[in-house]
């Protein structure tokens, strides 16, 4: 019981600290680490060496694809990719359905992009489509926000969902597969409510953003290019390697194997990024890549200081003793997105909620029955369900959607906050029934 007060201690100085005090995460996870380390009973080589071979392990396996990652994702945000995406989607689907447009739009894009990026790229896409359609400002906004992050939440290669897998030991390919169904009705939840809760609010699109006109922006095939193929190739490694062996035993699974390892799928797909580089630009592809580096250098010291967050509770068997309580409860997979939606509300940030909860139920795979590859990627995918509820004022990703929007604060709260509720609701229920059936 002591260990236990212990770790909700540790909580809640990590709420506390990165909430009240604005520390930053790593250095939060990091505390919090030590302090755990020393009053689960280690000695301090041990609570240091646990740290370090838990930062680099988590690092070891994840810290290429997330640098990838950033990359494709700022070559998208900084050609015009995105928007080219957004236009050939709403030509599909036409203006009449405006909002499934942005709402596909934002599912595609934040599988890549973070989703704030995602939002603020595509925002003078939104009113030009509110202008042109007289449809609300709220509706497009609420579909293009939570159509963004939904993917942020439960698709590789987006960070949080690639951290999660790497603490849990959950193979990328199934999460990415699984993340996709479960993204569909939780997209689908974020839309409705965009259309029959936030049509009610009527928000004109009077300033429009200028649009760079200098800037050519690459076609349809070279946007998707770097999204599409990575995730293809993921999903063909799962699928090679799949007990029944589907493409043989021999060099076909060998290939896909290589090709579909995210390490390669990513760098494949940072290569085919480069044509984004589209002619007038002056030849900044270093720049680029230069920046993309450095919006994933924070990224990954956060995971990794969650990896070692993670072993260090490993090393306490702080699981054992939580895994006899939750064996009592039966709540099974309804545990890691609890803990994710608490963390969430309490400190904004859902890569943060993310890491942490996958640090605190790696040790309690066995005694929720959740340690095969279906439950383990199920288990990703819960955490990601929690991460998403809810944003509120303590959320940067809720200021993007309501600043960006013409919406006040009341507003964006009944909005988006209230969107990201249901959206979590129906993400989880959907995962539970996927844990029935598959676990």
């Amino acid at each position: 019981m002591l260990t236990l007060l212990f770790l909700l201690a540790t909580i809640a100085f990590i709420i506390v600290a990165t909430t009240k005090f604005k520390l930053h995460p790593f250095l939060s996870l990091l505390l919090a680490a030590l302090g755990m380390g020393f009053l689960g009973g280690l000695d301090a080589a041990a609570v240091v060496g646990k740290i370090t071979d838990g930062f680099g392990g988590t690092l070891k396996s994840i810290g290429i694809v997330i640098a990838c990652g950033t990359i494709i994702g700022t070559f998208l945000e900084r050609s015009g990719g995105a928007q080219t995406m957004a236009a050939s989607v709403l030509k599909v689907v036409g203006e009449k359905r405006a909002p499934l447009a942005m709402s596909l739009t934002g599912f595609i894009v934040s599988i890549p992009v973070f989703c704030d990026s995602g939002f603020v790229i595509l925002s003078t896409l939104n009113k030009a489509l509110s202008k042109r359609t007289g449809l609300s400002l709220a509706v497009l906004a609420v579909a293009l926000a939570t159509g963004l992050y939904t993917t942020h939440v439960f698709v590789p290669p987006t960070p949080g969902p690639l951290a999660a897998a790497a603490t849990l030991g959950a193979d990328i390919g199934l999460v990415l597969i699984l993340g996709l169904l479960v993204s569909i009705p939780t997209a689908g939840a974020g839309l409705l409510w965009a259309l029959f809760y936030s049509r009610r609010f009527q928000i004109s699109a009077e300033e429009l953003l200028e649009e760079e006109s200098a800037a050519e922006t690459p076609g349809v095939w070279r946007s998707f290019a770097p999204i599409l193929l990575p995730i293809v190739l993921i999903a063909l490694k799962s699928v090679a390697e799949y007990p029944t062996a589907p493409f043989g035993e021999g060099t076909g699974r060998a290939l896909f194997s290589f090709v579909g390892h995210p390490v390669v799928a990513l760098l494949i797909g940072v290569f085919l990024a480069f044509v984004l580089e589209v002619k007038g630009n002056g030849g900044v592809r270093f720049a680029w890549v230069s920046a993309g580096l450095k919006n994933a250098g924070a990224i990954i010291l956060i995971t990794g200081a969650g990896g070692g967050f993670g072993n260090v509770l490993r090393a306490t068997g702080i699981g054992d003793q939580i895994g006899a309580v939750v064996t009592e409860w039966h709540v099974g997979i309804l545990l890691p997105f609890l803990i994710a939606a608490l963390l969430k509300t309490a400190q904004g940030s859902s890569t943060v909620a993310i890491i942490t909860t996958a640090a605190l139920v790696s040790p309690l795979l066995a005694q929720m029955g959740l340690d095969s590859a279906v439950g383990k990627a199920l288990v990703v995918l819960a955490i990601g369900a929690g991460s998403m509820t809810v944003s509120h004022v303590n959320d940067s990703y809720f200021w993007v959607v309501a600043q960006f929007s013409n919406m006040d604060t009341a507003t964006a709260l009944r909005c988006q906050t209230l969107a990201t509720l249901g959206q979590g609701i129906v993400g989880i229920l959907v995962i539970a029934t996927l844990a029935w059936v598959l676990v």
